[in-house]
């Protein structure tokens, strides 16, 4: 019974009835007076008791039983004994993101970096199954957080990601290779790296399509995305007298390698021009990994209460026959 549960539980209560059903009962049988009296039943006291003396109480005992069975069904019953487990794989993925200078032009809002850091963490926040890493680049690449399912601590290290952190420039390669350097080691079916920068190639000593084909030598799938507007993008300065002011800079990102990138890893290349369209990319990238991190824990429910309408439905017809015939009374 502790692997049974009900669906209706309360309909339970009903099973409360049996004891003025049977309290009325009993009470019946003893106010029953004889319609005929006799001065004495000396004379039979030694004949035997018939089979009927003793299944006189039966039908009660049947209807009472056929009633809790019935109960019982309406509850519906149902056993969670059998355990179904579905455990693929989860992915892996490394996230490269640009903190370069550019980064802080403010076609986007706030800026690029900070539109970047929210929606990665909306995206993370999505995906509870899969082990995720940072890593951050502009003229070099470091780490900021290797793979791990501890979202809440990625998520803190995410919201520290500031430009300047290291030397200023766009090292692309560097940074797309210091992301697959994180999983060369892992043994999951599914490896991808979302690289995100704003400019071209232009620091680093690992070119960003050597770094593609060592990602493509170990199966690692990478998503790119150009972000930046059309054109020009404000870009905030400071004067010789502290204060901000913006000047129109060329947004130039060099697709065409990232597309190669994207093509060469069988991934795909994303060009995001403003806030809605970056949290678009990521939505999109979502769906295409979707499928292959289903890791699901459930339980089978089985009906029971079948057998128990059976059973029921069985002793009312038994207590129906044996007071139309055996235990029949005569007016």
């Amino acid at each position: 019974m502790e692997n049974i549960t009900f669906h209706n539980p309360n309909l339970l209560y009903f099973l409360l009835l049996l004891v003025p059903m049977l309290a009325w009962y009993v009470w019946k049988q003893s106010s029953m007076q004889a319609s005929l009296r006799l001065s004495s039943i000396q004379g039979f006291a030694q004949m035997p008791q018939t089979y009927k003396y003793y299944l006189r109480h039966l039908p009660v005992v049947l209807r009472s039983v056929a009633f809790a069975l019935l109960v019982t069904a309406l509850a519906r019953p149902q056993s969670t004994d059998n355990w179904s487990n579905t455990s693929t794989e989860g992915i892996e993925i490394v996230m490269a993101i640009d903190i370069s200078g550019s980064m802080l032009a403010e076609d986007f809002k706030p800026n690029r970096l900070e539109a970047a850091k929210e929606d990665a963490i909306r995206f993370i926040s999505g995906r509870p199954n899969d082990k995720i890493g940072l890593v951050v680049f502009s003229g070099e690449s470091f780490t900021q957080c290797p793979l791990t399912t501890d979202h809440a601590v990625l998520i803190n290290l995410i919201k520290d990601v500031q430009q300047g952190m290291i030397e200023d420039g766009t090292a692309i390669g560097l940074g797309l290779a210091n992301a697959v350097s994180r999983m060369k080691e892992s043994t999951s079916k599914s490896r991808v790296v979302i690289l995100m920068t704003d400019g071209v190639n232009n620091q680093g000593e690992i070119p960003p399509l050597t770094a593609a084909e060592i990602a493509k030598t170990l199966g690692i799938r990478v998503y790119t995305i150009g972000v930046g507007s059309m054109g020009k993008a404000p870009y905030p300065v400071t004067d010789m007298f502290g204060r901000k002011r913006y000047q129109q800079m060329d947004v130039e990102i060099d697709e065409e390698v990232l597309t190669q990138i994207a093509h060469l890893t069988d991934g795909k290349y994303f060009r995001a021009e403003n806030n809605e369209r970056l949290e678009q990319v990521y939505e999109e990238i979502d769906k295409l990994e979707k499928s292959k991190i289903e890791v699901k824990e459930y339980s089978k429910k089985n009906e029971e209460y079948f057998v128990l309408v059976f059973l029921g439905v069985v002793l009312l017809m038994g207590e129906v026959l044996l007071r139309q015939t055996i235990l029949r009374n005569v007016p």
